[in-house]
């Protein structure tokens, strides 16, 4: 019953901090192109995040199944962990006014578990994963300095502002579902375990995912909770600490981050979709020129991304020797 109850408080906890990190990442710098709906940018997150999983889990099966043997009948304490873990770090470089990688710190997190409890982890799935999320912002920024070029190009017309409009719409429609798709799924894997282990009242090896309408519903909803407390100050963060976006520029960074990601996703590797928005909106920046990328904010931000894994991993495996020996 205690372990039940753990479980579902970090599983709470976890999807809370994915909203204030992830999801006021999506709102807060798409909520800066002017005139946009409130209502319509909550509604195309959230629809995506219950839709998207009924088709495809590949991305929370990686978490469950392809970082480390969790089929081990310690699977689910190691994940505890391991979840525990990346939330503290998250949490710790957060008080210290740095941004990081969520992502990140749950690949660390149960990758390091995993190795501190003797279990079988996958050199070769977390090698993917670090190779992929480490290309995904390159990816980001290297389609967002191509969108930008492009839509400097374009002539203007009579009805360039509802085109623009419509673009926009467009590319945070896919943004959102290629968050859903890949970053998002995530959630779905600890709530997945927190409810195998809530329904058992045991603990033991880690099921499938398996998710329902009720669990997706039950998730979009506390995301988009935690997306809201915090979309003022990301959004503040994303759009004037890094470069002043213009309409252009936020279309350009929602089509560059959903590219991105969504590339990553047929491979079944978790991006970080704040890295991709991040390397967007630099992207589409220096596509004007490098005065107008503030540099200092970038390098502070990859300094935090470059901090999470280790820090991560390195207290996963202190945490999973330090149960091991109890």
């Amino acid at each position: 019953m205690i372990w039940a109850m753990a479980f579902a408080a970090v599983a709470l906890a976890f999807v809370w901090v994915t909203g204030v990190n992830d999801g006021a990442a999506l709102l807060g710098l798409s909520g800066r192109y002017p005139r946009s709906s409130g209502p319509l940018l909550m509604a195309l997150v959230l629809v995506p995040l219950v839709l998207v999983p009924q088709w495809t889990v590949a991305v929370a099966r990686t978490f469950t199944e392809g970082l480390t043997d969790l089929g081990d009948r310690r699977g689910a304490l190691a994940f505890l962990l391991g979840v525990t873990v990346a939330l503290a770090v998250v949490a710790e470089l957060s008080r210290r006014g740095l941004p990081t990688s969520l992502t990140l710190a749950i690949v660390g997190g149960i990758g390091g578990t995993g190795l501190g409890m003797g279990l079988d982890v996958s050199w070769r799935g977390l090698g993917l994963v670090l190779a992929i999320g480490a290309a995904a912002p390159l990816v980001g920024t290297s389609v967002g300095y191509a969108l930008g070029l492009a839509s400097r190009r374009i002539p203007s017309f009579t009805g360039m502002p509802g085109a623009v409009r419509t673009a926009h719409v467009l590319a945070y429609s896919a943004q959102c579902a290629a968050y859903a798709a890949n970053d998002g799924q995530k959630m779905l894997a600890v709530v997945s375990v927190a409810r195998h282990v809530v329904s058992t009242r045991k603990l033991g090896a880690i099921g499938p995912v398996q998710p329902t309408p009720a669990v997706l519903i039950a998730i979009a909803v506390v995301f988009c909770a935690g997306a809201l407390s915090a979309v003022h100050r990301v959004g503040e963060r994303l759009g004037r600490g890094l470069v002043l976006a213009r309409p252009l520029h936020v279309v350009s960074t929602e089509a560059a981050a959903a590219a991105s990601v969504a590339a990553s996703s047929i491979a079944g590797a978790p991006v970080s979709m704040t890295q991709s928005v991040t390397a967007g909106v630099v992207g589409v920046a220096a596509s004007e020129g490098a005065a107008r990328v503030r540099w200092q904010n970038v390098l502070g931000i990859g300094a935090a991304w470059v901090f999470t894994l280790p820090l991560a991993f390195a207290g996963g495996v202190l945490g999973g020797l330090a149960v091991s020996a109890l």
